[in-house]
């Protein structure tokens, strides 16, 4: 649709019709001290040309992260994006497309969410999956709202082993009250079922659910059937926090009796970003579709007996009874979950299992060259990891991250950033796109830098 201004003459007629005398009128609700006075501070105007040259002057600060192998990670992956999906998502009909009211005029995009349902159900192992989330991390707590709600109880437990900031997005939201959160550590890297059975036991009060990751922050593969057959023992929802790429190459949650499957979908065809956008995933049992949060979209026929595409489902308070209503997720993130659909079509399924086998080989690749360095470990031993593992220095991994930049290498996520007493923890994530040279000179930048005595931050080579 084109915009066309308005001309003085319609200006006046909606001030007459609304009572105002002047525009500015419309702004007397904002107070005189957060209201901008004369003109704003900014360069004055310039030709396209030094526009050009200016932008190309700022281009030119940044630092090539072409230049750099990214070994990060923490929920944050550095996954090969093809070509052709960027081109199909850069397409007008999908990069300005909003909700789909009016499936007269939406078919394309309501056919491409129900093509993204049907794949992450698949990828799940589960029933019913929704139209997406905002992110991973508020699919968890819609998660485990929906396990309070289907259970009667407010007590949820959840594993250490799920990343820190969704850990916290759930603490934040159980401060409303809706459920409350209680933590599991770790044994050993991983979550112990036994310490589940304990916790939900019949002398302890009533638990909703688990929440748990597959694989957890720290890359370590968990015993999804183990963990879940002790919260349902206790009569209790099995939540599983799991990673797309590694449901490729590992039984998927759905396999192993979860009742609820959410995600953070960035590692399928949606880049780094610095941090986002985000999709987040949920899929379900079809005994709890009427309790699913945001929208699903359903084929159906129309009066001539052609398929067509439908929202059959859709909970959130501006569509019934705000009291009826199981959450307040108002949309789906619509062009990256196109992202996801469109990357998973493009690889397929043995495309995709390719990716997560690649990820397997290259992080033990990488994780036994380390490991043999003199004075550096594997934090927890044989525990079995997919594509991350922790590191364990002789000095602060934080160091080491900085000196590794004179190597062009992101070494990793310090795990000292969330947990202060574990300064010496390097969490290493290893993608398909990191080849043995890349490996190689991370093991040797680490195998130089313990050797010359871990120099401090300041005394290490930084690129300009």
């Amino acid at each position: 649709m084109s915009f066309v201004g308005r001309s003085e003459a319609e200006r006046r007629a909606m001030l007459d019709r609304i009572g105002a005398a002047r525009f500015e009128d419309l702004w007397e609700a904002i107070p005189e001290a957060f209201r901008v006075s004369g003109s704003l501070p900014l360069p004055g105007p310039l030709a396209e040309y030094e526009i050009a040259r200016r932008m190309e002057q700022l281009a030119g600060e940044n630092a090539d992260a072409g230049r750099y192998a990214c070994f990060l990670g923490a929920g944050i992956y550095d996954h090969f994006v093809p070509a052709a999906l960027r081109a199909i998502i850069s397409r007008s009909e999908f990069a300005t497309a909003y909700t789909p009211y009016q499936p007269e005029v939406s078919q394309g995009t309501l056919q491409a969410i129900f093509e993204y349902q049907s794949m992450i159900r698949e990828l799940t192992g589960m029933e019913v999956a929704n139209a997406s989330m905002y992110d991973g991390a508020t699919a968890a707590v819609e998660a485990a709202g929906l396990a309070a709600g289907a259970v009667g109880r407010r007590r949820v437990l959840v594993s250490a082993g799920v990343h820190p900031h969704v850990r916290g997005v759930l603490a934040t939201y159980a401060s409303a009250g809706n459920f409350a959160v209680e933590e599991i550590p770790l044994e050993g890297g991983r979550t112990s079922a036994a310490a589940v059975a304990r916790r939900a036991g019949p002398d302890a009060e009533p638990v909703a659910a688990l929440v748990w990751s597959q694989p957890n922050f720290e890359g370590i593969v968990e015993d999804g059937k183990g963990l879940t057959d002790a919260v349902h023992a206790a009569g209790g929802y099995s939540v599983a926090v799991a990673d797309p790429v590694a449901l490729t190459v590992l039984a998927p949650p759905g396999a192993d009796g979860a009742d609820v499957v959410v995600g953070e979908g960035q590692p399928l065809g949606v880049a780094m970003s610095y941090g986002g956008p985000l999709v987040g995933f949920f899929a379900i049992r079809k005994r709890d579709v009427r309790r699913l949060p945001g929208r699903l979209a359903g084929a159906t026929v129309d009066l001539d007996g052609k398929r067509g595409f439908v929202l059959t489902l859709q909970t959130r308070e501006q569509h019934i009874r705000r009291e009826r209503a199981t959450s307040n997720i108002c949309t789906n993130q619509g062009l990256m979950a196109l992202a996801n659909t469109v990357h998973l079509a493009l690889l397929g399924a043995q495309g995709m299992r390719d990716v997560g086998l690649q990820c397997l080989e290259r992080a033990h690749y990488l994780a036994d060259r380390l490991a043999a360095i003199p004075g550096v470990t594997l934090a927890h031993g044989g525990a079995p990891f997919f594509r991350e593992f922790v590191l364990r220095l002789p000095a602060p991994a934080e160091r080491f991250v900085q000196s590794a930049l004179g190597s062009r290498i992101l070494a990793g996520v310090p795990l000292a950033r969330y947990d202060a007493a574990r300064p010496n923890d390097l969490l290493v994530a290893v993608t398909e796109k990191r080849g043995k040279e890349e490996m190689d000179r991370y093991a040797e930048t680490l195998a130089r830098w313990t050797r010359a005595g871990r120099p401090a931050p300041e005394e290490a080579a930084c690129p300009s």
